[in-house]
C-alpha cells in the first residue's frame, strides 16, 4: 500500500510482533496496486470478469461499499481512472516533481461492483482503488489479530491511519500526535484507549503535472482533484478504515456542511481550512490532551521566514 508501518505490543507472546509485521506484508501483497500479482491489481485488469479472491479482499470490497454509502458517494472506490488521470501512477515516493499524467478510461461505479461468495466482480472499464481505506482496514485487521493472540495493549500506524486497543478499558490511553505540515510540532495530541484515528489532508503527497499542481485526493463528484476549502481533517473513530473514509468525505464535503456526515459513525473530527482556520466536533474535546489547540495554523510562509 505504499506506506511505512509501526507497531507497538504490549504484553503476549514474544512473537507477536513478527507476526504482525508478516501480516501487514500478507496484506500488501494482496492489496497493493503498485504489486503487479495483487488480487486488487488482478481485480483491476480483469474489470468485467468475475475474480476469486481471498476472504480478506472480499471484506476490504464490502467495507469500501459500505463506506460510499456512508458518505452519500463522498467516498468511492472506484476513482482509480481519476487518480491515474492526476499522474498518480505509481508509488508515491518514485513520483519526480514534474509527472506527466497517465491516461486511462476507468470509470466510477462502486454501486454496480457484485460480491458473491468470495468471487468478486468489478463493472467493465472501473478501477478499484483500495488507497487510503485498505491502510485503515489493516490497521484494523492486525490490531484484533494482535489482541486475539495475547497482546495486552497494541498499537498499528499504517502511514497515520492508527488503530490502537487495550485488554484494560479503564488504562492509559495512548498517545496519538496529530501532525500539520504546515508545522514543526503536533497541533496537538489524542488520548485514545480504544480506536482509531486518521487524517486525511491534500498538503501531502502532492506533485506536478505539466507544470499543474496535482494531489491524490479525488473528488468523485468531478473526477479531479478536491477543491475544497478545507486542506486537512483529523477523525476519531471507532475502526481506522471508518476514521480513515470520514477524513477524506469531510474533507471533501468542505465546509459549512463539513461535519454533516459523521454522526452515522459517532465520530469527532478536527478541520482546518486553506486559510488556517481550526474546527472542531464538541465531541473532540474528550481527546484532546495537554495543550489547547489552537484557532488557527499559521501558513507555512510564516514558519519557513521565521526559519531564515
Amino acid at each position: 500500500m505504499g506506506t511505512d508501518a509501526q507497531v507497538i505490543v504490549v504484553g503476549g507472546p514474544p512473537n507477536l510482533p513478527q507476526l504482525a509485521r508478516d501480516r501487514i506484508a500478507d496484506l500488501e501483497r494482496r492489496w497493493s496496486r503498485f504489486v503487479y500479482g495483487s488480487e486488487i491489481s488482478t481485480l483491476n485488469r480483469c474489470a468485467g470478469a468475475p475474480v476469486v479472491v481471498s476472504p480478506e479482499t472480499v471484506e476490504l470490497v464490502r467495507r469500501a461499499i459500505d463506506a460510499w454509502r456512508l458518505t452519500g458517494g463522498r467516498f468511492d472506490p472506484t476513482v482509480l481512472g481519476a487518480v491515474l488521470r492526476a499522474g498518480y501512477d505509481r508509488s508515491f515516493e518514485t513520483l519526480g516533481p514534474q509527472t506527466r499524467a497517465g491516461s486511462s478510461d476507468l470509470t466510477l461505479g462502486a454501486a454496480a461492483i457484485e460480491i458473491v461468495d468470495n468471487i468478486v466482480r468489478l463493472p467493465a472499464a472501473t478501477g478499484f482503488d483500495p488507497g487510503g481505506i485498505g491502510k485503515g482496514l489493516a490497521a484494523d485487521i492486525v490490531t484484533e489479530e494482535l489482541q486475539a493472540a495475547g497482546a495486552q495493549r497494541a498499537c498499528v500506524n499504517l502511514g497515520g491511519d492508527v488503530r490502537v486497543c487495550s485488554t484494560n478499558p479503564g488504562g492509559d490511553a495512548w498517545t496519538v500526535a496529530v501532525d500539520h505540515p504546515w508545522c514543526t510540532d503536533p497541533i496537538t495530541r489524542l488520548g485514545i484507549t480504544e480506536g482509531a484515528a486518521a487524517t486525511s489532508t491534500t498538503l501531502r503527497r502532492r506533485w506536478l503535472v505539466d507544470g499543474e499542481a496535482r494531489h491524490h485526493l479525488i473528488d468523485p463528484a468531478t473526477g479531479q482533484p478536491s477543491t475544497s476549502d478545507l486542506t486537512f481533517v483529523t477523525v476519531v473513530a471507532g475502526y481506522a478504515w471508518a476514521a480513515e473514509v470520514m477524513a477524506k468525505a469531510v474533507l471533501l464535503e468542505g465546509t459549512p456542511h463539513h461535519f454533516d456526515l459523521l454522526a452515522a459513525m459517532g465520530a469527532e473530527a478536527i478541520a482546518i481550512d486553506e486559510r488556517g482556520r481550526v474546527r472542531t466536533t464538541a465531541g473532540m474535546a474528550a481527546y484532546l490532551t495537554g495543550a489547547e489547540l489552537p484557532t488557527t495554523i499559521p501558513e507555512r510562509r510564516a514558519h519557513e521566514a521565521a526559519a531564515s
